[in-house]
């Protein structure tokens, strides 16, 4: 639902048009540079300790292929929880995400091992392509969230928003939001599929003008996923919306994203362009299977000053 300060911007398709179309235009010339001139910073070694250890614990470690298997999720669970099982100083991961179906199998492993931090997020709403009847798409958010998601990670519909049918988009993600009662609603964008900047922009505006908690850039399932320019262009929507309406919207770029280095160039994006009140696994996430164990091999390194045997992490 729209702040107080928004509301008057959904009360028609029209007004919601004229609101998201007077959105200032993207230079993305200048949007690509300070994307690519905040990569170029360099960290020293404690800050770098300190920064894999808080992209380790901003992780949605995910699998979400269609030879999922029961055991797999169990030791997906595993290591979110106990991400290095030699070092207990390593912090868990935010989140493990799934497909609806494995979200029981997910919170009861999360369960037996006493791992009330580490929340289940589960993809809903016909994944990854969004094609399905609203009613579809409302029944998978509801199972997921019956079955103990404490967050659900939705698509909008794509083909709406490109034909510029923007209060479809809205409403249903109103409705995705109201069938997901208490969990956290991440809406994915798809970038990769948005075209333009100023796509992006419009779309971060929707979706937080909706009620989404967090908005995400991908559903990795794409040719071009998180980008450096793509995240920041969120950040600085979710900065503008904090301001105009005083509500915090999360953000989580996915796929794409595999080492440490990626990693720490999207943490000082964060750090640079949102501050501190960001840089916390509820307002900032990486969705990622293989980052973790760059991280873990990274850490290990900064502790032992070698990198550790091909055996050292678990393969994905």
């Amino acid at each position: 639902m729209p702040t107080n300060a928004l509301a008057d911007v959904t009360a028609s398709d029209s007004t919601l048009r004229r609101f998201l179309h007077g959105l200032p235009g993207v230079d993305a010339v200048g949007l690509e540079a300070r994307a690519a001139a905040l990569g170029t910073r360099s960290i020293k070694t404690t800050a770098k300790a300190y920064a894999i250890d808080l992209a380790i614990s901003m992780i949605d470690l995910t699998t979400l292929e269609g030879a999922d298997t029961p055991g797999k999720v169990r030791a997906l669970a595993a290591k979110a929880v106990r991400p290095d099982p030699t070092d207990r100083t390593t912090p868990h991961t935010a989140a493990v995400c799934v497909y609806p179906d494995m979200v029981a199998t997910a919170k009861a492993a999360l369960a037996a091992a006493g791992a009330t931090d580490v929340k289940v997020a589960s993809v809903a709403t016909a994944f990854p392509a969004g094609r399905a009847a609203l009613d579809v798409k409302l029944a998978d958010t509801r199972d997921a969230v019956a079955a103990g998601a404490d967050e659900i990670d939705m698509v909008i519909d794509r083909g709406a928003f490109l034909a510029g049918d923007y209060m479809k988009v809205y409403d249903e993600i109103r409705a995705v939001k109201e069938a997901g009662g208490p969990a956290r609603l991440k809406v994915i964008f798809e970038t990769g599929e948005l075209s333009t900047y100023d796509n992006i922009r419009r779309a971060s505006w929707l979706g937080m003008l909706a009620g989404a908690d967090f908005i995400k850039t991908s559903t990795g399932k794409v040719a071009v996923n998180a980008t450096p320019a793509n995240t920041l262009l969120m950040l600085e929507a979710v900065r503008d919306f904090r301001a105009q309406t005083g509500v915090q919207v999360g953000v989580k770029p996915a796929g794409g994203i595999r080492t440490s280095k990626d990693a720490i160039k999207f943490l000082v994006l964060v750090n640079e362009t949102v501050g501190e009140d960001w840089l916390d696994s509820h307002w900032f996430r990486f969705g990622a299977s293989s980052l973790l164990n760059d991280l873990l091999m990274q850490r290990q390194k900064l502790a032992t000053g070698r990198y550790s045997g091909p055996d050292y992490v678990t393969v994905d």
